[in-house]
């Protein structure tokens, strides 16, 4: 068996996303973002550059903030991994999902879920954060629409809300 064989072997994957374990096949070379979309059916999570340099991919794995384009799938095995669509809860938005709205935050959408989650890590973190923490910690996110204004005072504004 050449090494290209051995690396498209399917493997069982056991992980929990979004508060609910999965177990499912993978092959050893799958990127966690095309776990999430194609077998999870997690389309939240953006697929941008493959380079883990726009953020649109970006999860929460185990709490921290991660681009998930980078990430081997089976590198999260029995691990915690939080999308998009794992924030909203008994048909509320989460609190940064309301301010991205009510804000202007959101404006194509396409970074929006990326740039949710990069925020929704660092308010786990550092739930008071400054203008300048939150413009640090979104900088591996890229949004071509406007400026990035409208999305630091959405998520100064879900710092005002408790979680």
């Amino acid at each position: 068996m050449d090494e290209t064989m051995l690396r498209r072997r399917k493997r069982l994957l056991g992980l929990n996303v979004n508060g609910r374990w999965r177990e499912d096949a993978v092959t050893d070379d799958m990127l966690l973002v095309d776990y999430l979309r194609d077998i999870a059916g997690l389309t939240g999570v953006k697929t941008g550059c493959d380079g883990g340099e726009c953020g649109a991919c970006t999860v929460l794995i185990d709490g921290e903030a991660a681009p998930s384009c980078l990430v081997l799938a089976v590198r999260c095995e029995g691990r915690h991994v939080e999308t998009i669509e794992g924030l909203a809860a008994n048909g509320r938005l989460h609190r940064l999902q309301q301010t991205f709205h009510e804000r202007l935050g959101a404006q194509c959408g396409f970074c929006t879920p990326g740039m949710i989650m990069a925020a929704e890590g660092l308010l786990r973190r550092n739930p008071t954060p400054t203008d300048e923490e939150i413009r640090t910690a979104l900088s591996g996110n890229l949004c071509r629409c406007t400026g990035y204004a409208k999305i630091v005072e959405s998520v100064q504004a879900a710092a005002e809300i408790a979680p």
